[in-house]
Formats: structure tokens, C-alpha cells, sequence
């Protein structure tokens, strides 16, 4: 495409790149490309965020502690951040996206590379993140979009932590640009051509690590944990085949990758709001006193509703749902996960 072969991912110079939301991952991934050397517009919602990135260089909102680089030049102005774009990077929470992105789209030229690092699944569409920037962004072809995913908590990417992503997007030259573009010593990005799996894997694990996080709270063993992943993984394969997904890709860094970090990991927002559901606290108590926003709640609804409408068995999504919204009890969810019909363990396909 013209994009990626008049522009060199080494003319750092000439490469203008737009990122929008300032979130800790926006801001993980801005600040990345701007220590590269890449002069980054970069749009946040909160005069506050702006204000304080630019007195202090501190996200203190949503990534405090981490310094950021002078070529990191804040905005409230989302068309201004957006407009007249080589690459425009989206990393707004799932239920603003397509809000936020139809906001862009006067602003937004045809051959603007438009990069998705933003994870979930709409609750009424149920479309993932690219599917509702087709829609709101109309000019762009699938050509020139891409996702990027994986294993990544934003903090240990600001702290400059050896990671491992994944850029999909079907135009292989296009998953090239983006790859070359982010690549750093520390984060080393792999190509996909497979969107759709590639988002399903960052989007259902954050389900299963609910779930992860309540066998925590409830004081179970790591033979519960590593059951859970490996049978959350199976579900997630199940649905990807649903929708045309290559089952390869939930063996990457975007499938049993990002599943084992945010099962894991204590800095998963997934995970602590399933650990506190466990120890007996109410969704409606946690979700007040968290100030960022943890996917996979609204993921869940997303998930149960979608492999309904497909026919496809995603057993622990289900009762997570069931424990989010119709109050049921880790303990009796657990029960019944346990004590289903017996059947052999492989899928058939």
C-alpha cells in the first residue's frame, strides 16, 4: 500500500503518529514510541492528565511513578491529535470506542494506518474493536487497520520489562510498518493476518481471569488455576473457530499468552476484581472504588450472549456471567463447573 511503502519506519522524523486515550495503556504504549524518538500527539480525555503531563511529565492519574518523554505532547483536542496522521494508535476503554472513534472519522484521511491496542467486545453488537471501526470509520479499509495484543501489563512496558506482543492487520505490509514501528530491544512484536483471533484472545481471557482471581479469593489450590486456564483456553478456541478465527493463533503471544499473564499476574484488573468477588465482596462495592476500568465485567455480558447466539459451550464464561449479574455464588458455580456431564477432554475440530 502507499502508506507503508513511501514511509520508512526509520524516518522517525517524518512518521506523524496520533495516539488517543491516556489510560495506563495509552500512555504505556505512547511514551514507548516517543522514547523511540517519535514526536506523539497524544489525546486524553481529563484536563487534569494533560496538566500534569505537562508540568511534571507524570501520568499520576493512571501511570504513576513513570517519567515520560518530552516527544509525548499532551491534548484535549481529539481532532487535532488525529488529523493529517501517518498512524493514529486507539487505546480507549472498549465501551467508549465507538463514541471516541466516531468523533475522529471528519478528521481521519483514507490512508491513515488506524491501530486498535484497545481490548473487549461491545455489548449490544458484539463486535470487537475492529468491527465497530469499520462502522464508525467508513473510509478506512481492513487493509488499514491493524490490533495489536498480548501479553502487556502497562506498567512493567513503562518499566521498560522484556515483552512480547502481536500486530495483526490483513495487509501483511501493513502488520510489517506497525511492527517495525514499535519494536524496540524490549518489545519485540510478531505479525498475525488473523484480526479476529488475535482480538478475541485479548478480549475473552479477560473473562476467564475473573474467574482466575475468585479461585484466588476463595483460597483454592494452583491445580484449580492451572484446570481453569487450560479449560478457559479450550473456550476460547471454541468461540475463535466460530467466527473464523485461525486456531493457531490462540497457541501465540495473543492467545494462551495474554490468558497466563492476566490469570497470574497480581497487576490484572480482571484478576483483583475476581479475588475480591471471592473473598465475599459485592461487584457493585468494587467497581466503585476502582478507578480504572476492569474489561472483562462487560466482556462477560459480551461473551454470554454472543456464543448463545452461536451455539457455542463456553461453560466457565457462562457461570462467570451468571456470578456478575445474576448473583450466583462462586462456591455453587464452582459446584456446578465440576460436576457437569463427563466427556472427552479434545474438541473435535
Amino acid at each position: 500500500m502507499s502508506k507503508t511503502n513511501s514511509i520508512q519506519h526509520t524516518d522517525i522524523d517524518k512518521i506523524k503518529i496520533g495516539v488517543a486515550g491516556g489510560g495506563s495503556w495509552g500512555t504505556a504504549l505512547a511514551n514507548l514510541l516517543a522514547d523511540k524518538g517519535y514526536k506523539i500527539d497524544f489525546w486524553v480525555f481529563e484536563e487534569e492528565v494533560k496538566d500534569q503531563i505537562e508540568s511534571s511529565r507524570e501520568n499520576k492519574m493512571y501511570l504513576p511513578g513513570v517519567t515520560l518523554s518530552k516527544n509525548l505532547i499532551p491534548s484535549n483536542n481529539l481532532a487535532q491529535v488525529v488529523s493529517k496522521k501517518d498512524m493514529v494508535l486507539i487505546v480507549v476503554p472498549s465501551h467508549v470506542m465507538r463514541n471516541v472513534s466516531s468523533q475522529m472519522t471528519p478528521h481521519i484521511s483514507s490512508d491513515t494506518i488506524i491501530v486498535s491496542a484497545s481490548k473487549g467486545i461491545e455489548n449490544k453488537t458484539h463486535l470487537t474493536m475492529s468491527g465497530i471501526l469499520g462502522q464508525t470509520l467508513p473510509q478506512i479499509s481492513e487493509n488499514t487497520l491493524a490490533v495489536l495484543s498480548g501479553p502487556s501489563f502497562a506498567k512493567e512496558v513503562a518499566q521498560k520489562v522484556p515483552t512480547v506482543v502481536t500486530a495483526a492487520s490483513k495487509d501483511s505490509s501493513v502488520a510489517d510498518f506497525v511492527q517495525q514501528v514499535f519494536s524496540t530491544p524490549v518489545f519485540r512484536v510478531y505479525t498475525n493476518d488473523d484480526i479476529i483471533g488475535v482480538e478475541l484472545g485479548g478480549s475473552v481471557k479477560n473473562v476467564i481471569a475473573i474467574a482466575a482471581g475468585m479461585i484466588d479469593g476463595l483460597g483454592l489450590g494452583l491445580n484449580t488455576r492451572a484446570a481453569l486456564i487450560t479449560r478457559g483456553l479450550a473456550e476460547i478456541r471454541r468461540l475463535g473457530l466460530a467466527l473464523g478465527a485461525n486456531p493457531r493463533t490462540f497457541t501465540g503471544s495473543a492467545g494462551i499468552g495474554d490468558l497466563v499473564l492476566t490469570c497470574t499476574g497480581d497487576l490484572s484488573r480482571n484478576h483483583t476484581v475476581g479475588k475480591q468477588i471471592g473473598q465475599g465482596k459485592t461487584l457493585k462495592d468494587i467497581l466503585a472504588e476502582m478507578h480504572m476500568v476492569a474489561e472483562g465485567v462487560k466482556t462477560a455480558k459480551s461473551v454470554y450472549n454472543l456464543s448463545k447466539k452461536l451455539g457455542v459451550e463456553m461453560p466457565i464464561s457462562h457461570e462467570i456471567y451468571h456470578i456478575l449479574y445474576e448473583d450466583m455464588s462462586p462456591k455453587q458455580a464452582l459446584q456446578r463447573l465440576m460436576t457437569r456431564n463427563l466427556k472427552q477432554e479434545l474438541d473435535e475440530c
